[in-house]
């Protein structure tokens, strides 16, 4: 069933949160499980006073979780939504739970011609006519 218009602006807005460089990053880290903010300034190597803005950021999106001991901030994913996220980000864009990445899974290709998709021919152009793609699914059909 089809995102609702409403369904699909909440999932952009959570979506925006991920497509930060530094976000992305601690939350990759945060799937090994909780971290004091020293030790993802350790693994991520993104110093002061991003992390703290980047980890507050995060917060404010509800994609991770705090428990405070003593003076200690430990950070963790706030639920298997995120972690599921993060693994989909990885496993399309990086690399997968073996340490692959699409390429070395032979999954990094080049993309079908969408013009030989399309099961009608080319009409000729005017001169300074304007020319419009198509929009083809992955099975080759138009939109």
């Amino acid at each position: 069933m089809p995102l609702t218009r409403e369904e699909a602006d909440k999932a952009v807005e959570k979506l925006r949160s991920f497509a930060q460089p530094q976000r992305l990053l601690i939350l990759s880290h945060l799937q090994a499980g909780e971290m004091t903010v020293s030790e993802i300034d350790s693994a991520t190597e993104i110093g002061q006073p991003a992390l703290s803005q980047q980890l507050g950021e995060l917060r404010r999106a509800g994609l991770v979780a705090t428990r405070r001991a003593a003076r200690q901030v430990f950070y963790r994913l706030a639920d298997a939504s995120v972690a599921l996220c993060v693994r989909s980000i990885e496993a399309q864009f990086g690399r997968d739970e073996s340490g692959r990445t699409e390429t070395d899974r032979g999954e990094a290709g080049p993309l079908p011609a969408p013009a030989a998709a399309i099961d009608r021919p080319a009409r000729p152009r005017a001169p300074g006519a304007a020319l419009f793609g198509r929009i083809l699914r992955h099975d080759g059909s138009a939109v």
